[in-house]
């Protein structure tokens, strides 16, 4: 061996060994390809699946922070955050609590979720439906919490809203306006009345309407509901729930297209499908091309998000009985049930 050649010889290259060339053949590397895509495919649906259960405990917290805060709510003023007057009207800070609020029960809770700011917009001492309030929820409407939005829908930003003149906010620019993924409970009944003016939001009586505490929730139209008043227990009356929507509408690409079950309100609006629902029909999961307007129902498999007039954050399965249901909205029917 020639000298010049000894260091090679010592240290073959990886292409030489005794006169033979390392590597793999074309077989092998399918192989070893087809080995990787097997193992990818068998990983990728347990991130998902991990991924998802990180969002569901994130909306889980969402409604926690939920019911905390209306718990705060009612130390303060006494009673449940109110259901609102009706989609016609937006919050107004200068009406305070109860059922001289026009807006839903989320803007009522603002102030209770360290967004005082956001809730008093517009103050400014006068309850009128004047040019100074319109410009305020017209800003409002833009605006949002990351609470009130589930994390396998959508973020807190503006989506296409109806179009539609408020009492006290004209159309939405643009036809936009944030929305929630959140419902408060009426239990079994629905009833609403036209509001138009101030005057005949003061108006309203839920009484006269026809709500009744024995097949009523804690949140409707006008509603003051007290503690007190919910005589199946707080662990035993649902407070807020996620909503059913429709899963090809969670990002409307107009304002026209924008209801995908009962979703084309801004989340500040009053009473309304968009920030209630009942329980006259079963929750579902959310589902493309269907439009399940006031129910319960979540993007979530198996089951869905409801917070207890305590506080408490439980999974209730989609196949839950009717009747237990429907006792666990009505906050006085006198059939106590537990959480299955």
């Amino acid at each position: 061996m020639r000298k010049k050649d000894w260091k090679w010889a010592k240290y073959p290259t990886s292409t030489t060994v005794a006169g033979n060339r390392i590597g793999f053949t074309l077989v092998e590397l399918l192989v070893v390809i087809a080995i990787i895509g097997m193992l990818v495919g068998l990983l990728l649906p347990a991130v998902q699946q991990a991924r998802e259960a990180a969002r569901q405990m994130q909306c889980n917290n969402h409604m926690r922070q939920h019911g905390l805060a209306a718990l705060n709510h009612e130390s303060m003023s006494r009673i449940l955050p109110s259901g609102g007057w009706l989609y016609t009207a937006d919050g107004d800070p200068d009406m305070g609590f109860g059922a001289k609020q026009p807006g839903s029960w989320m803007y009522s809770l603002l102030p209770y979720l360290e967004a005082h700011a956001l809730w008093e917009l517009g103050m400014d001492g006068n309850q009128l439906a004047d040019a100074h309030i319109k410009a305020a929820n017209e800003t409002r409407s833009k605006l949002s919490l990351p609470l009130f939005n589930c994390p396998s829908r959508r973020h807190a930003i503006p989506y296409y809203a109806a179009e539609l003149k408020r009492v006290n906010c004209d159309v939405y620019k643009n036809n936009m306006a944030c929305k929630g993924d959140y419902g408060g409970s009426t239990g079994t009944q629905w009833f609403y009345q036209s509001v138009g003016s101030y005057a005949e939001g003061l108006a309203l009586s839920p009484t006269s309407l026809g709500y009744t505490p024995d097949k009523s929730g804690v949140m409707f139209v006008a509603s003051e509901v007290t503690l007190a008043e919910i005589r199946d227990g707080t662990s035993n009356t649902i407070l807020i729930g996620e909503k059913y929507l429709r899963a090809d509408r969670y990002t409307p690409s107009s304002a026209t297209d924008s209801y995908g079950g009962g979703d084309d309100h801004c989340l500040w609006s009053g009473f309304d499908n968009d920030s209630l629902r009942r329980s006259n029909g079963m929750p579902f999961q959310d589902r493309i091309g269907v439009d399940y307007d006031y129910y319960f129902g979540s993007p979530h498999s198996g089951a869905f998000g409801i917070v207890m007039v305590d506080g408490s954050v439980h999974r209730l399965s989609y196949s839950v009985e009717k009747s237990i249901w429907q006792n666990l909205t009505n906050r006085a029917d006198g059939n106590v049930v537990s959480i299955p």
